[in-house]
């Protein structure tokens, strides 16, 4: 009978030294310094090879669907008029020539997208690069899904997130940071993988 006993005061011996242990190992970072960042009042600093929401330079692209190939979780939609062709003295595409076809669409759906990078290296003219932002908050799934050609008309290269939309007035950063994108400027593309030449 005392074995049953014994078991019985052992088992609530060790609950309380687990406890213990527990309760040690908690209070020990209850009154560390906090690490979390303030965001977006405190700028968060990235790699230099971060790969964010990509940029897109329309004028560049001649829809040649390369980048859409390399996808691996296909989350890139293209549709053109027609073939388009880059004049070599300028470098981007000449949207007056009537055999130049229209970029119709082009399209990518963050809901799915892993930012692996993969559809920067096929790129013949460089028009994809992986950009900066990294926050593309909406109310609907559909926000997930960028119009890059869309955007294209209002001169914009990325999508101006919301939370950026609220704050370029209140958070100099974050002012600084819309400013760029509202006039069409490219992150520094480190994430892109160079093409071999």
């Amino acid at each position: 009978m005392s074995s049953p006993v014994r078991e019985y005061f052992r088992n609530i011996y060790d609950n309380i030294t687990s406890i213990v242990i527990g309760m040690k190992i908690t209070l020990k970072y209850c009154f560390q310094k906090t690490v979390t960042v303030n965001y977006p009042e405190q700028h968060l600093s990235f790699a230099p090879r971060y790969r964010g929401i990509h940029e897109f330079e329309a004028n560049k692209c001649i829809a040649c669907d390369l980048c859409a190939k390399a996808c691996p979780v296909d989350c890139i939609y293209i549709d053109k008029s027609g073939p388009r062709k880059i004049d070599k003295a300028t470098g981007i595409v000449n949207e007056d020539d009537p055999k130049t076809g229209k970029l119709l669409r082009f399209a990518i759906d963050y809901s799915k997208c892993l930012f692996c990078a993969l559809c920067t290296e096929p790129c013949p003219t460089l028009c994809i690069h992986m950009g900066k932002l990294h926050d593309l908050s909406g109310y609907s799934r559909d926000d997930a899904v960028v119009e890059f050609a869309e955007l294209d008309k209002e001169n914009l290269r990325t999508p101006i997130p919301l939370w950026m939309e609220r704050n370029k007035d209140k958070i100099e950063w974050v002012g600084d940071e819309y400013e760029r994108v509202k006039a069409g400027k490219l992150a520094n593309h480190a994430g892109d993988i160079t093409p071999v030449k």
